[in-house]
C-alpha cells in the first residue's frame, strides 16, 4: 500500500463498515511504518490489510476484502500473506480484535486456528452504543 492506493483503500472500507478507518487511520500507518498491502484483480484494488509486527509479536490491525470480491479466497489469501510476513520478522503470535457480529471473519479466523482468547468491552463504536470485541491469538511457531 501507498498513499495512491488510498483512494481505493477508502472506498472499500467506507463500503465494509459503518464505522471505518478514515483516509488519516491508513496514512498514519504508513508512516508509522506498519505493514500495509493492497491485493489487485484485473488491475482495482480487491482488498488491503494493515498488520503492526514488533517485539516478536505481531497485530493484525485491519483486513478488508471489497464486497465484490468476497467469498473468492481473497481474505484466505491475504491472511495467509500476513501470517508468512509475521513469521519472516520474527513474530512468535499474532493477535487480532473482531466484532462478535462479523461472522464470516471469525469464521475465517477459526479455520486459520486462531483462539479466542479475550474480550474487550465496548471496543468498537456500533449504531445503538458500542459493541464489544473478540480478542483472538494464533501461535507463529
Amino acid at each position: 500500500m501507498t498513499p495512491s492506493d488510498l483512494d481505493a483503500v477508502t472506498v472499500i472500507e467506507a463500503e465494509a463498515y459503518p464505522h471505518p478507518w478514515t483516509r488519516g487511520n491508513f496514512s498514519d500507518s504508513l508512516e508509522a511504518g506498519y505493514h500495509c498491502w493492497v491485493v489487485e484483480c484485473g488491475g482495482a484494488t480487491a482488498g488491503y490489510t494493515v498488520v503492526m509486527i514488533a517485539a516478536g509479536e505481531a497485530h493484525l490491525l485491519n483486513l478488508t476484502v471489497g464486497a465484490s470480491m468476497q467469498r473468492r479466497g481473497v481474505g484466505r489469501e491475504l491472511l495467509n500473506f500476513v501470517l508468512k510476513l509475521a513469521r519472516d520478522y520474527g513474530a512468535q503470535r499474532m493477535f487480532l480484535e473482531v466484532r462478535p457480529s462479523n461472522t464470516a471473519a471469525r469464521s475465517l479466523y477459526a479455520s486459520a486456528g486462531f483462539s479466542e482468547i479475550a474480550v474487550r468491552r465496548d471496543y468498537y463504536p456500533a449504531g445503538e452504543g458500542r459493541e464489544d470485541a473478540v480478542v483472538l491469538e494464533l501461535a507463529l511457531l
